[in-house]
């Protein structure tokens, strides 16, 4: 079955705009056209892009999506890579993990420490946001 560009977006939630830049940039193959010049993509494009989409779900950059695609054409290989660019991913997801949790505590300390009982000119949260060397901790 061959699909639209509109039918592409609809069926995987990727926006146009995006399809057209993941063929610009190869990861998708260039779409057969018709006769008007409409895109016509196959089953094949389809699940692709469901996988693209899931990876940047995933948060992968894009060289590591174009190296899994790369692998995903040579079935018979060691998947090792594959487990590199996981593992990869991962770390970079506990390191965003670990930044957020010092954001969360540093805003936790600040968003407490007035209770909006004086004026703006003394609001230790004004204060805070306006001097980082207020923050208990680097973030």
């Amino acid at each position: 079955m061959d699909y639209s560009i509109g039918e592409l977006s609809k069926r995987t939630g990727v926006k146009v705009p995006t399809i057209r830049y993941y063929e610009k940039e190869g990861l998708l193959e260039a779409p057969l056209r018709t006769e008007g010049n409409q895109r016509r993509y196959h089953a094949s494009e389809l699940d692709r892009l469901g996988f693209i989409k899931h990876c940047r779900d995933l948060g992968l950059p894009m060289p590591a999506i174009r190296d899994l695609i790369e692998l995903s054409q040579h079935p018979d290989s060691p998947c090792e890579q594959a487990d590199q660019i996981a593992g990869t991913q991962l770390a970079e997801v506990r390191l965003r993990i670990a930044h957020l949790k010092k954001l969360e505590a540093e805003l936790e300390r600040i968003a407490t420490s007035c209770q909006g009982s004086h004026t703006v000119t003394e609001c230790n949260v004004l204060k805070a946001f306006g001097d980082h060397s207020l923050c208990q901790e680097d973030h």
